[in-house]
């Protein structure tokens, strides 16, 4: 197998696990906050905060790299609007992403806070989540776009 077919190889996979932990943990964390259930919420926040940290930080590192080094192993000019839309779209996803990182370890804190002192999530949580929230879409919709741009370029 070539090089680039390697690198072809772990960008889809990458790529795939970079999508399914965010729309996996996005889903997570949105249904046990609809179940106002604290103990819940703050299991669930620590392990969508783990998995952000282990599957999404990783593939999002490798996603850049296998691409870049195959647009160059391919010959194609970063300047061909797939590469650059699809450079735009990651960034947009990127920019919103390390926002949402922040507000998932505050929120998994105050939630843990709350559970283990059984009191009620401050204000505060609820703020975060409203943003946590809203970031979610413009990433989610730009990767959709990169995907697209990926496979039909």
């Amino acid at each position: 197998m070539t090089l680039y077919l390697w690198l072809k190889f772990i960008h889809v996979i990458s790529s795939t696990i970079l999508f399914g932990t965010g729309i996996g943990t996005a889903c997570n964390m949105y249904m046990a906050n609809r179940s106002k259930d604290i103990h819940v919420i703050a299991t669930t926040a620590r392990y969508v905060v783990m998995a952000d940290w282990c599957f999404t930080t990783t593939s999002g590192f490798l996603q850049p790299v296998t691409g870049f080094w195959m647009v160059y192993i391919a010959g194609y000019s970063l300047l061909a609007p797939w590469v650059l839309w699809s450079i735009v779209g990651y960034l947009i996803a990127g920019f919103c992403w390390f926002p949402v990182v922040y507000l998932q370890i505050k929120m998994r804190d105050f939630a843990v806070a709350a559970d283990q002192n059984k009191t009620q999530l401050p204000e505060k949580y609820y703020q975060y989540f409203k943003y946590w929230f809203w970031l979610g879409w413009p990433a989610f919709i730009s990767l959709i776009g990169v995907f697209y741009l990926m496979t039909n370029k």
